[in-house]
């Protein structure tokens, strides 16, 4: 989170949280930037996306956003392929991530009080992954990726299979989001979404 910047917690009146994971819960997004620079090199498209572009689009899948640059660039990557690259370079910066501790002391605090949902758009092997990386894979109940609903960020989907699996309603959980997308996708899903700070102040 952006220094001397607090999140405002309604500490009451809920029965499920629901975090997104990089940007969120963990610092990552530094080491995601980097994966991307690496795998858009790979494949002959260095310097098209920019850290100011990767931070608006974060929170979506990486099949979704390498579509999109293609559109937006007259490319065509095969997004399979970048997908794989990317991922292959985040693993291994897994030991770069840190914690965003002001949010995850929220979800300790609550943990076994009520249930606790991640709800990102990597993939389940990076979000796992990633979670073992930082501790914090004993403090979630449930952890829905990408892989696990038919549309990513900015639609709902996430977020309400999120709740479902924690079996809470939807307007009686609590989101922590920190990308555009994301905070869509949960006020979409009717919950009340919790804005964490980021480094580039997008909300």
């Amino acid at each position: 989170m952006a220094p001397n910047e607090r999140i405002d917690f309604p500490d009451t009146d809920f029965d499920g949280l629901i975090f997104d994971l990089d940007g969120t819960l963990v610092d990552s997004m530094p080491a995601h930037f980097e994966a991307w620079c690496e795998a858009l090199a790979a494949h002959g498209a260095a310097g098209i996306f920019g850290e100011d572009v990767f931070y608006a689009m974060g929170g979506r899948p990486t099949h979704d956003i390498v579509v999109e640059l293609n559109g937006e660039h007259g490319l065509n990557l095969d997004p399979v392929g970048v997908c794989f690259a990317k991922r292959e370079s985040f693993h291994r910066n897994l030991h770069k991530i840190g914690l965003y501790d002001e949010v995850v002391e929220i979800a300790r605090a609550h943990a076994g009080k009520v249930p606790i949902a991640v709800a990102t758009g990597s993939t389940r092997l990076g979000a796992e992954r990633t979670l073992q990386a930082v501790g914090l894979s004993d403090l979630i109940d449930e952890v829905v990726t990408s892989e696990d609903v038919k549309n990513g960020k900015p639609a709902p989907d996430i977020y309400l299979e999120a709740a479902r699996r924690i079996e809470v309603a939807p307007e009686r959980c609590v989101a922590f989001e920190d990308a555009p997308a994301g905070i869509l996708a949960a006020r979409a899903a009717g919950m009340r979404v919790v804005s964490v700070p980021t480094p580039v102040r997008l909300v």
